[in-house]
């Protein structure tokens, strides 16, 4: 597994390194162990999966707030997806910035997202699988969200989404959103 930082302060991209033969490859996609040699601290408290039967599907960009902020370690398992990462964190360094790559069942390669940065992604395929794994169990009173589309970010998208759930297209701007105890939106 090889671990490289990303222009996101504490994100990561994490790729394999297969062992391959006549049957195929093993690899290791987590080892808490390799994470904190690279000063990450990651255990997994929770896995979910998202499946997104239409190419141009948007997800996102949604985070958990405090007390129950969560890191997210996410995996495309099928089909493609282009993955986007926004820092919320107003003391961070890279605060308001986003990275964005493609993952894919192809590529193998999987994001660290950081807790207080918001994820989300728009499918590339048909019938793209995203699995997550997270640090912290989901608490529906945290969950917080940036609309995908906010000038505050400028993301440089892609594709133009043709779904999107009404509630990610309802979010307010960045800018105009009251901001909760921390300075988040």
């Amino acid at each position: 597994m090889k671990l490289t930082r990303l222009p996101i302060v504490d994100a990561w991209r994490v790729e394999l390194e297969p062992s391959a033969d006549e049957r195929g490859f093993f690899a290791r996609c987590f080892c808490r162990e390799e994470f904190a040699a690279h000063g990450i601290a990651f255990e997994i408290a929770q896995c979910s999966v998202s499946l997104n039967r239409a190419e141009r599907t948007l997800r996102g960009l949604h985070y958990q707030a405090p007390p129950y902020p969560e890191a997210k370690l996410v995996r495309c398992t099928g089909g493609r997806v282009w993955d986007c990462i926004v820092d919320l964190r107003p003391d961070s360094a890279t605060y308001l910035r986003w990275f964005g790559e493609e993952l894919s069942a192809a590529n193998r390669l999987a994001l660290l997202i950081p807790p207080l940065c918001a994820h989300g992604f728009i499918t590339l395929a048909p019938d793209a699988e995203m699995l997550y794994a997270m640090d912290a169990p989901y608490a529906p009173g945290c969950a917080r969200a940036v609309r995908w589309n906010d000038p505050a970010f400028a993301i440089d998208w892609p594709l133009e989404p043709l779904v999107v759930s009404e509630a990610d297209r309802s979010i307010p701007d960045f800018a105009g959103a009251r901001r909760p105890a921390g300075g988040l939106p």
